[in-house]
C-alpha cells in the first residue's frame, strides 16, 4: 500500500503563547528628519585630515555626511513631508546665500566625559534662521527638539573608551547656497542621512538678516559644547 506524500513547506501553526517572527516594517509610523546645512567636499577634506588622528573608540562621521543642523525633528508622520518641504521652499525665497565659518572644536557634554567630538560654526543670520525654522515647524503641528541651538558639526561619536584629541582650530569657511532637509536612518554602524530636499537660497545678500556675534565665538576662547543632534 502507498503512502500519500506528505505536503512540503507546510508551515505548523504557532504554539500557543509563543511569539510570533518579526518581520521588518517598511513603511515606519514616523521619520526621523532634520533641516541642515550641507558641508563640501572642500571644507569637509581638512576636518576629515583631523579626523585620521582619533584613536580607540571614537567613530569618525563620514566626510560626505557632515552638515550643520539647524532643526531636529524626531517623529514625523509621513502625512507631514510635503507640508516640510513646501516649508523649506517658502523660507528660502527669501533667504540670501550665508558665508559660514569653522572655529574650533569641543566635547559634548564636556571634556571630561565626552561623546561627541565638534567643531564650532559661525554665520550672520545663522541663529534667526534656526528659529525661524523652529516656529514655522511648531506651526505645523510637528515636534521638535527643544534644545538651545548651537551651530557645530559633529566629527566624532565616542564609542568606549578612547583618548581625546587637544583643541584644533580650522581655518576655512565656505558661502552656502541652499538649505537641505534630511532623514535619519539609524543603522548598527551608525546613522545614515538621506537628502529628502534641497531649497536654494534666493534672497540677495542685502535683505539677509543681520545678528551680533557673541563674544563667545572669538577664536581666543573655547566653543561651549552644543547639545547632541544628528
Amino acid at each position: 500500500m502507498t503512502k500519500n506524500p506528505q505536503p512540503q513547506n507546510v508551515k505548523k501553526p504557532a504554539r500557543p503563547g509563543q511569539p510570533k517572527p518579526s518581520t521588518p516594517n517598511p513603511h515606519p509610523s514616523t521619520l526621523r528628519l532634520f533641516y541642515a546645512l550641507r558641508v563640501p567636499a572642500e571644507v569637509a577634506a581638512p576636518l576629515a585630515e583631523a579626523q585620521a588622528k582619533l584613536r580607540g573608540n571614537w567613530r569618525a562621521v563620514r566626510p560626505d555626511q557632515m552638515h550643520v543642523t539647524l532643526s531636529y525633528l524626531p517623529a514625523v508622520p509621513p502625512e507631514k513631508l510635503e507640508d516640510l518641504k513646501r516649508l523649506g521652499t517658502r523660507l528660502a525665497q527669501d533667504m540670501a546665500p550665508l558665508d559660514v565659518r569653522l572655529r574650533g572644536t569641543g566635547y559634548f557634554p564636556n571634556e571630561g566625559s565626552p561623546r561627541v567630538w565638534f567643531v564650532k560654526t559661525e554665520a550672520e543670520g545663522l541663529s534667526d534662521l534656526a528659529e525661524r525654522l523652529r516656529q514655522e515647524i511648531q506651526a505645523l503641528g510637528i515636534e521638535t527638539d527643544d534644545l538651545p541651538f548651537k551651530a557645530h558639526i559633529t566629527l566624532a561619536r565616542k564609542k568606549g573608551p578612547a583618548p581625546r584629541l587637544p583643541p584644533l582650530t580650522f581655518d576655512a569657511g565656505w558661502t552656502v547656497p541652499s538649505l537641505t532637509l534630511y532623514r535619519s536612518i539609524l543603522r548598527k554602524t551608525g546613522p545614515i542621512y538621506e537628502v529628502q530636499s534641497t531649497f536654494r537660497f534666493r534672497g540677495s545678500p542685502s535683505a539677509a538678516p543681520t545678528e551680533s556675534v557673541p563674544e563667545a565665538l572669538s577664536t581666543d576662547t573655547a566653543p561651549s559644547a552644543p547639545q547632541e543632534q544628528p
